[in-house]
């Protein structure tokens, strides 16, 4: 994967990411019907290209490349390739 939202997009859920990725590899979208149903956005890891577009609009500083992820948000890595595997 080469980018991973964390902890801080939980609740938070600020959608310029969504916006400026040239993929669509970072959901729910505002006009997806389990926006409000989970707690943050995700990114897909076989989706993503790895431009890094997302990470200067987050309001949040929540998206890491997967190498510079902090430890203490190891964890979110499985979380946002989980969420795909629905």
């Amino acid at each position: 994967m080469a980018y991973v939202i964390a902890e801080p997009c939980i609740g938070t859920k600020d959608t310029a990411c969504v916006d400026v990725c040239p993929v669509d590899c970072i959901h729910p979208r505002k006009d997806e019907g389990n926006f409000a149903d989970v707690t943050q956005l995700y990114i897909d890891p076989v989706e993503c290209i790895d431009c890094g577009a997302c990470v200067p609009v987050c309001p949040v500083s929540a998206i890491f490349p997967v190498d510079d992820l902090p430890e203490k948000w190891q964890s979110f890595t499985p979380v946002n390739a989980d969420y795909y595997k629905k």
